[in-house]
């Protein structure tokens, strides 16, 4: 297939959903998580979830990276922005996330240098069109957009660029998995795999999710028949009794990742020991800190950060549905004091958060349902 039409296709949608149905053994429960909040997006977008048998579950996984940033990494990079000689740079969706503060729009309200950016590169050009200003770029991302802010690091230092700096609050995917798996209130039968993030790291550092414990993963593109594709896979590794790696994305993803991007992020970036995740605590060389090599382009290391560390109101349970152990309708607040238009969570601030996407694909479809079925 050459055309995204062609994943849309409904007899090509119908013919998987009945493989789906053949293959799913109806004496068993399955729970599949979808990393990626692409993924989720696309089922409640797509109404996927209806195609599937009942015994099959999609468990929302940590895959959205402004869902899973704690809120004092929020503050952290407002109060570097306090100066009145700083601009503050970041991409759309971070706009709208709350810090204990509130968000980086309503502290534009306020009257701070606050920027919507579309690429580190944006952040770049302002920096060279102010001299006079210091332009400080919030990056945030996978795997998926730390090589973007690797080379736009690089670039800032061909150009010994003085008054540029990134606050990088760069995740990898790989140890919030593993954090996942070793999670004790947690039960995964196979994995969709994220397809935006493996077309730079591959398909390879997934195997010890298959070898080590015994769970299939199926890397996927984010069409219907993409989505749908991956769990006729999955099934039929598990039918088979097997567990391994498989890339369904092939038209997009390497088996072996984007050796270019992984070079320009091993030369800018290295591990953190620990960094947290909302809703999840402290995970170990799961974040991306700015070498110090590149030190004079770290914000961390430019300006002095508090290290704000602040808890999530105690009503929202953004943990509980990050981690997968709550459909985003069982959190107490969901659809009533949390909403799109007025979010407390960040699941539901950001357009892949499960929360936002479950409220405006099947919380409206049900409303609409209950209030056609009322007016019968």
């Amino acid at each position: 297939m050459k055309f995204v039409d062609e994943f849309r296709e409904p007899g090509v949608i119908g013919k998987a959903s009945e493989e789906i149905r053949r293959l799913a053994d109806p004496k068993r429960h399955y729970r599949f998580m979808e990393v990626c909040g692409g993924h989720t997006h696309a089922i409640y977008r797509f109404g996927l979830k209806d195609l599937l048998p009942s015994n099959i579950e999609l468990v929302h996984g940590p895959g959205c990276p402004v869902c899973v940033l704690p809120m004092g990494r929020i503050d952290d990079g407002l109060s570097m922005a306090q100066d009145p000689n700083v601009i503050f740079t970041a991409f759309g969706d971070m706009m709208r996330v709350p810090g204990a503060n509130g968000s980086p729009l309503e502290h534009k309200a306020r009257g701070m240098d606050v920027r919507i950016i579309y690429s580190p590169s944006d952040a770049l050009k302002l920096a060279q069109k102010n001299p006079d200003k210091h332009v400080m770029f919030f990056a945030i991302g996978f795997e998926t957009t730390a090589p973007s802010t690797a080379l736009t690091l690089i670039r800032a230092k061909e150009l010994g660029l003085s008054n540029f700096s990134v606050f990088s609050n760069h995740v990898t995917i790989i140890p919030a998995i593993r954090a996942i798996l070793d999670s004790p209130d947690m039960r995964i039968d196979a994995f969709i795999g994220p397809g935006h993030v493996s077309t730079v790291i591959g398909c390879r550092p997934y195997e010890w999710i298959a070898k080590n414990e015994g769970k299939p993963i199926v890397v996927s593109g984010f069409e219907p028949v993409d989505v749908l594709q991956s769990i006729v896979m999955l099934l039929q590794q598990l039918q088979a009794g097997e567990a391994k790696v498989e890339n369904q994305y092939k038209r997009v993803v390497p088996w072996e990742g984007s050796r270019p991007a992984l070079r320009a992020m091993a030369e800018v970036f290295e591990l953190r020991p620990y960094f947290e995740w909302r809703g999840m605590g402290f995970i170990s060389q799961s974040a991306l800190s700015i070498r110090d090599s590149y030190a004079q382009w770290d914000a961390e290391k430019r300006f002095q950060v508090p290290g704000v560390r602040v808890t999530d109101p105690k009503a929202a349970q953004c943990g509980e549905v990050l981690k997968g152990v709550l459909k985003p309708v069982q959190c107490k607040l969901f659809g009533k004091e949390c909403t799109p238009e007025r979010p407390v969570g960040a699941l539901m601030v950001s357009s892949e958060g499960s929360c936002a996407a479950y409220f405006n694909y099947e919380h409206r479809k049900a409303a609409v349902l209950t209030s056609i079925g009322a007016a019968v």
